[in-house]
């Protein structure tokens, strides 16, 4: 790639940025091989039950519709997603081996920050594909047909791949004059700035603003579809129609909580005392913790994909 030959990456002493130094958890690294057994059943788990949502979505001919389409392409994404931060932090654990080259680092950053992107757009299409469901239930079929879901996928990634591409290669292109550690456990964009010798002032800005369009455009179409879906839902004549109404909204919703959650905190919030320390925290939550409940939450509360997950494995019994 000509992208990472073009970026300037000389010091004041003259010389090139070989690599950086990924802090992780240096008040708890002695734990490392408990650490890394713990995250190591956590990543196996979290990529085993992500694949298995898409596996049954994919072999089930019942389960062939738009809010299984968006979810399969969700839980595709997180599998993706778990994959770029995840395994350098076993290393890390297991061998103590913190150094991260250059080009891996903004190609590591990159990844990170283009499905996490991805996914709070897909989250929104999943908010207004519900809202088409229950407000619009007589012409749910002809909106979200196959041509609309595939447009809208197209546009998550889209979207993210333009926005994140050009805040990495604008990171990329500061200066770096040292020190090279970085204090977290993966390359984030933020404690990379703040690695910069440059004025970083726009940098930061850009940022600042990216993040906080990605959020409030996805939390905004989110309301305003789920406002839309309330109403609706009281408006119904009896309290199992609602509870049914409200039931297919109830796992998304729980998910949304969590990644709004944990990434406000990291990425919006103010400036404070020991943020570098306190956002390792909250990002190991976004990318451990909410990965591997993803599935959990989607499967328990979720009849049609108990009864196609029984029915797989007893396929599969029969097929011994």
């Amino acid at each position: 790639m000509t992208l990472w030959k073009e970026m300037p990456m000389e010091m004041e002493n003259g010389t090139a940025v070989q690599e950086f130094t990924l802090e992780g958890f240096p008040d708890i690294q002695h734990l490392g091989k408990f650490l890394f057994l713990v995250h190591l059943l956590t990543y196996l788990a979290s990529i085993a039950g992500n694949a298995v949502i898409v596996t049954i979505i994919c072999a089930n001919s019942r389960l062939q519709t738009p809010m299984y389409f968006f979810l399969s392409i969700f839980s595709f994404g997180e599998c993706c997603f778990v994959n770029t931060v995840i395994p350098k932090l076993l290393v890390i654990f297991l061998l103590g081996k913190q150094n991260i080259s250059f080009p891996a680092c903004f190609i590591q950053a990159f990844f990170f920050f283009f499905l996490g992107t991805a996914g709070f757009f897909l989250i929104a299409v999943m908010s207004l594909d519900r809202y088409v469901a229950i407000c619009k239930p007589l012409h749910y079929s002809t909106i979200m047909n196959l041509k609309t879901c595939s447009f809208l996928v197209t546009t998550c990634f889209t979207l993210a791949f333009t926005l994140i591409t050009g805040l990495v290669v604008k990171v990329s292109q500061l200066s770096f004059c040292g020190p090279h550690v970085i204090p977290h456990f993966f390359c984030d964009i933020g404690p990379l700035i703040h690695l910069s010798c440059s004025d970083t002032r726009p940098t930061e800005m850009l940022a600042f603003v990216l993040a906080l369009f990605v959020l409030l455009t996805s939390l905004i179409i989110t309301i305003i579809a789920y406002s839309n879906i309330i109403i609706t839902i009281v408006q119904l004549p009896s309290a199992r129609e609602r509870q049914k109404a409200f039931s297919t909204c109830s796992s998304h919703l729980i998910v949304l909580s969590l990644m709004y959650g944990s990434c406000v905190f990291i990425y919006v919030k103010l400036k404070q005392t020991n943020r570098m320390n306190s956002n390792r925290e909250a990002a190991l939550v976004n990318t451990v913790v909410t990965p591997l409940l993803n599935p959990v939450i989607y499967t328990l509360r979720n009849k049609q994909v108990h009864q196609a997950l029984r029915e797989t494995m007893c396929r599969m019994k029969m097929s011994r």
